[in-house]
């Protein structure tokens, strides 16, 4: 398959996405603040929110995952990781921590910075900081079992 499909896939597959997550009101971190708020003004929209998206991705991957091979990729490329080490659980920590100050997560803040939110303007530059300091200590990182990416 030619590279500008599988571009012209991606960006609508993240155009979809972005309009799942405004048409959901995700991209409003207060939202975010508030369900994580169960002691004071708890918001349970999110659980609607994650529900429908878990309960389409147990169906849909049922379907997916039984043809050979998806539209766009010679293979699919699921994780072979089985067991709860360390750096998941801590990757995982820092994650929610990040999501609990901020009230964002990586998509819903690139939503918002196309919408030009003020919150977002300062969350995707520091978001971006962190992935190229991650990277940079990553690199210097021995991977125990597997080849890293690329090699």
């Amino acid at each position: 398959m030619t590279s500008w499909r599988v571009s012209l896939a991606a960006l609508l597959a993240g155009a979809l996405f972005g309009l799942g997550l405004a048409v959901s009101g995700m991209t409003d971190p207060q939202r975010i603040l508030g369900f994580l708020d169960v002691a004071g003004d708890f918001d349970p929209s999110l659980l609607f929110v994650l529900g429908g998206a878990v309960g389409t991705t147990l169906l849909a991957f049922r379907v997916v995952l039984r043809r050979p091979a998806p539209l766009l990729a010679p293979g699919f490329q699921l994780s072979e990781v089985r067991r709860l080490d360390a750096r998941l659980l801590g990757g995982a920590a820092l994650f929610g921590i990040g999501w609990g100050l901020a009230g964002y997560c990586p998509g819903p803040a690139l939503v918002g910075l196309g919408v030009r939110a003020t919150e977002a303007g300062l969350f995707v530059p520091a978001m971006l900081a962190g992935m190229l300091l991650y990277g940079r200590i990553d690199r210097k990182r021995p991977m125990r079992g597997a080849a890293r990416p690329g090699e």
